[in-house]
């Protein structure tokens, strides 16, 4: 079935592709697309925030050594022009553009990635980027207060660093995350960088209206022969899925994310389906357990979860089957994904036994935190209720708005919470999150400590054969899946629709809403001027 509907996707894609491919691309206009995650954004300071929400303004304002090339499902150089790389696989050697200007009007130098970098590694901050700069050699001791630079960032001259890594990895995998994007040091010094951030984007911040929308302006500087095509980017904030279905309708937006429920409406309508982008996303949904409530600190209540819910029946009536069961930690489109693995079955007696093994023969109350959204919000956690009282646990629903959510999450102020994480494209760094030395605040949210575990990863990391490492990386997934630190809830499929008038959309599995905004352009039937 997923295979069915993967081609069926690609179809869709294709034909979308070519319709593109026959008209130039026209200069001007405006693209109205919607940041649907939450009633806010979190912060305009791309190096401060994991949001997904976020870093839809941030892929129009900021950039990162290297981006992920959707047409040809790749990291590709971004800031720099070519790299080489030393025969053990430990040093690399980038020359950088030296056309990539800050909307400040100054070039980007070597200074600036060195400097981004180490602002990242502050121990104080718990920058989230911090998980992928760590690769770098002597970036821990700057994160432990032990040094003050990172002793494998090195300036050959301005337009050529030399970074030493600690793993043998690709580290376009590491550094193709907003949360690493390259800032100006005078910038972020002046204070408030949040309020008025100055990247090396395709469009310029123009201003932000808090709970409405950001607007930014074509870069003219900007290193890219001809693009952005548009003047304007407005990100319109609609957390409301209704609300969206009824702008969409109304022409006043570009774009939509799309939720069950709407999902369902617009492949029945006969016009609405024309436009639509559907993509197997690079995200597992699940419900995080903190060790630090007791019941969850033993493995069996853990697993007894995972048996005690109908996750398939739930992603039928609810999700409207607008995901893929999860059967694990990586998503089936890793190399490391382990295809014989089952999911854990619903079976409620499996887990009434595991329970009162345990020492819970009669259950337990926890809280579960958990945001609005429909795909795996509080409408999921309501479903969830039936279940786990049957088997004598009570869940009571906490609601936050969802980039608090985040915070929860990085703080660990939760008994659990339920939320959607990136689980793609690089199995090792995606697995990283559970090793024991990756902090809370980077994304080890469940205290993850198993030396087994750990040891799994350390090897894949050193192993330079690709098959071999797959091969150790399988074994760590299977081992997440074993000691259950989550519930394994649904892998994500992203469907978005856009107005027929827009065009250049890239259907990125990393996360559909994430455009590169410089590759899309508005024909003159926009209403939008």
């Amino acid at each position: 079935m997923r295979k069915l509907v993967s081609l069926a996707a690609a179809f869709v894609l294709a034909g979308v592709a070519a319709a593109n491919a026959q008209e130039t691309p026209r200069k001007g206009g405006t693209i109205r697309m919607t940041a649907p995650y939450a009633a806010s954004f979190g912060s305009l300071d791309p190096q401060a925030t994991p949001r997904a929400q976020d870093d839809i303004v941030g892929k129009a304002l900021h950039r990162t050594l290297y981006n992920w090339d959707t047409a040809h499902s790749k990291l590709v150089l971004e800031l720099a022009k070519s790299v080489s790389v030393s025969p053990d696989g430990l040093v690399y050697t980038y020359k950088l553009r030296d056309d990539a200007y800050f909307h400040n009007g100054r070039k980007m130098t070597a200074d600036d990635i060195i400097y981004s970098y180490t602002r990242i590694m502050d121990g104080t901050k718990g920058y989230p980027g911090a998980r992928y700069v760590r690769l770098i050699k002597g970036a821990a001791d700057v994160e432990k207060g032990t040094a003050k630079e990172i002793s494998g960032l090195k300036k050959i001259d301005d337009f050529t660093l030399e970074m030493t890594i600690t793993d043998r990895v690709d580290p376009g995998y590491y550094f193709f995350s907003g949360t690493t994007a390259i800032l100006p040091k005078e910038e972020v010094e002046k204070g408030n960088f949040a309020a008025h951030p100055v990247g090396l984007g395709p469009f310029k911040f123009k201003e932000h209206i808090p709970g409405s929308r950001v607007v930014a302006e074509r870069w003219d500087k900007f290193y890219k022969p001809g693009k952005p095509y548009a003047d304007k980017l407005e990100v319109l904030i609609m957390a409301d899925a209704a609300a969206r279905d009824i702008a969409f309708r109304n022409k006043e937006i570009d774009t939509s994310i799309l939720g069950p429920a709407q999902y369902v409406a617009y492949r029945a309508d006969p016009e609405l389906s024309k436009d639509i982008l559907e993509v197997a996303e690079m995200f597992t949904r699940a419900m995080q357990f903190n060790p630090s409530f007791k019941p969850f600190s033993d493995k069996r209540v853990r697993q007894a979860i995972n048996y005690a819910i109908d996750s398939d029946l739930i992603i039928k009536r609810l999700v409207k089957d607008k995901a893929y069961r999860a059967v694990s930690w990586l998503p089936p489109s890793s190399a490391a994904f382990d295809k014989t693995v089952k999911p854990y079955a619903y079976d409620p007696a499996k887990a009434k036994k595991l329970l009162a093994e345990a020492g819970y023969p009669n259950g337990f109350e926890f809280e579960l935190t958990t945001s609005q959204n429909e795909s795996w919000g509080l409408p999921i956690v309501e479903a969830m209720i039936p279940y786990l009282d049957k088997v004598g646990i009570k869940l009571k629903p906490k609601l936050v708005e969802v980039t608090v959510l985040t915070e929860i999450a990085m703080k660990g102020d939760h008994q659990a919470f339920i939320g959607s994480n990136l689980t793609g494209p690089d199995s090792l760094a995606t697995l990283r999150c559970y090793y024991s030395k990756t902090p809370r605040t980077a994304c080890n949210y469940t205290s993850f400590n198993n030396p087994q575990f750990d040891k799994l990863l350390d090897s894949a990391a050193q192993e330079g054969d690709q098959a071999k490492r797959n091969d150790l990386l399988r074994q760590a997934n299977n081992l997440l899946y074993e000691e259950a630190p989550v519930w394994f809830f649904n892998y994500n499929k992203a469907v978005l629709a856009r107005q027929p008038w827009l065009h250049g959309l890239q259907a990125n599995p990393t996360e559909i809403t994430h455009q590169y905004p410089e590759d899309i352009w508005v024909d003159a039937t926009s209403p939008a001027k």
